[in-house]
């Protein structure tokens, strides 16, 4: 069996706070399970990117990758949870001159032959084009650029640094974080959103042809950690996204996990080797204000904050090196 399933859909610490929001959830996760779409109070405008099943880990013979497409120019690659436990899904923007990889997986595997594999085919459909690729990153964690070495001897490709300064130099952001920066991969210009709080480099991609924000480890159907002595760092990037959201057209948010069942507000358990029940990927545009409220709202210590798509995980401060 090849170690990717391709498939292409063209697209239409403290104690814990459970918050009482199932009686005014968005979407129950029966429906959530069944359609595979953004569901309940977002409106038809809103619904998002229509996926196949994700690789989960409930089967012996899961590939090492899976890969579906959102319209001719958006890949998202998800790594199997059998390969490392974080199962991350990474991203890839064409553009007509540069590529974009954000991303690079969290080991386990070969992520390049899949990367390789899809830029071929688009060159092909494209009269064979050339590209140059750049892989970029959510933020510094190693499940998000363990595969960065596979890429650093590959032709006309260029990996940006972890550092903020190196994510800031790149997309020429001279006031981080509170500068939102621009880049054209050639006839398509996304928008990088300065996030840290989770990690000091995080970024969140708009692409305003797709109307997706691709959000990393700072919003997506999980637990979104952040040190507790970094509360007010992630609330300023919560404000900031949710600034952002309130004058660009967003249709879904697509992060770089899954950890949330399709039972409101419960997780899998840390480190699961498998998935049953998995949340849909996609979250409406609406979970950016419900984050922004959910982190206003945290104490000080902050504390564990369960919604019905994510829960706000805050961590004991990292010691300082």
């Amino acid at each position: 069996m090849s170690n990717t399933v391709y498939i292409s859909f063209m697209m239409l610490v403290t104690p814990f706070r459970v918050v009482n929001r199932i009686a005014a959830m968005r979407h129950s996760g029966t429906l959530l399970a069944a359609a595979l779409l953004l569901g309940g109070a977002a409106s038809p405008s809103h619904i998002g990117p229509r996926f196949a099943p994700w690789i989960n880990g409930t089967k012996p013979d899961e590939p090492a990758t899976q890969v579906q497409r959102i319209g001719p120019d958006t890949i998202v690659v998800r790594q199997s949870v059998e390969t490392n436990f974080e199962a991350p899904f990474l991203y890839l923007l064409f553009g007509d001159r540069q590529v974009l990889l954000l991303d690079t997986g969290a080991g386990g595997l070969k992520i390049r032959p899949t990367i390789d594999r899809m830029i071929a085919d688009w060159r092909v459909r494209h009269h064979g084009r050339p590209l140059h690729l750049i892989v970029a990153h959510t933020h510094a964690h190693g499940d998000h650029h363990a595969g960065d070495d596979e890429f650093r001897d590959r032709p006309d490709t260029e990996v940006i640094g972890l550092a903020p300064a190196d994510v800031a130099a790149f997309f020429h952001i001279t006031d981080w974080p509170r500068e939102i920066g621009h880049y054209d991969l050639g006839g398509r210009t996304i928008d990088i959103i300065p996030t840290p709080g989770h990690e000091p480099s995080h970024i969140m991609i708009y692409d305003s042809r797709t109307r997706l924000l691709f959000s990393g480890d700072m919003l997506y159907p999980g637990r979104l950690y952040f040190p507790a002595d970094q509360l007010d760092t992630f609330r300023a990037s919560a404000d900031r996204l949710a600034a952002f959201a309130a004058t660009h057209r967003i249709r879904a948010v697509l992060g770089a996990h899954i950890e949330m069942t399709t039972t409101p507000g419960q997780d899998f358990p840390m480190k699961a080797a498998a998935h049953p029940h998995e949340h849909p990927l996609a979250l409406p545009p609406a979970a950016i204000d419900e984050l922004q409220r959910a982190a206003a709202g945290e104490p000080s210590p902050p504390v564990i904050d369960r919604h019905a798509d994510f829960i706000l995980y805050p961590l004991a401060p990292r010691p300082r090196r």
